[in-house]
């Protein structure tokens, strides 16, 4: 896994035969200046652009999204049912897995660096080239336990 700039971003792109447009180098600097722990579905980095002033269309956000996340620039997760939520892709040592509530959608973020080197060995054994590897736990939090509604 690399950790993308617009350069690297751009040259890939060109290899594939695609360009880098002003709208695909804010959405990936956009992902870069997010703090990390942060997720954004495709709604939301739409609304972040607004605020900004950038005049990007929620459709050319969700192409851009799903393209980033084929090449392994984003990853795309799935944290509570039904709802995308992208960030960017890490490269080790700040690679990170996801343990998520199923009743309230809390997350936590953790390190598991053997999890990591399974998905690497197993591409690798393959003749895979690896662009991402991610664990979702999903659980009920301490919280959402004590609640009085049923699992």
């Amino acid at each position: 896994m690399v950790a993308y700039s617009a350069t690297a971003l751009k040259a890939e792109l060109n290899e594939r035969g695609w360009r880098m447009t002003p709208q695909r180098e804010t959405i990936l600097k956009t992902f870069q200046n997010l703090a990390g722990g942060n997720h954004l579905s495709a709604e939301e980095l739409c609304e972040l652009l607004k605020e900004a002033g950038e005049g990007i269309s929620l459709s050319t956000i969700y192409r851009n999204l799903k393209l980033m996340s084929r090449m392994g620039i984003l990853r795309e997760l799935e944290l509570a049912e039904g709802q995308k939520r992208y960030e960017i892709n890490q490269p080790a040592p700040h690679h990170h897995h996801h343990l998520i509530c199923v009743r309230c959608n809390k997350t936590i973020e953790f390190k598991n660096d053997s999890v990591l080197k399974a998905g690497a060995k197993t591409a690798e054994k393959s003749g895979y080239h690896l662009l991402d590897c991610q664990l979702l736990i999903h659980a009920v939090c301490p919280a959402c336990q004590r609640s009085v509604l049923p699992i």
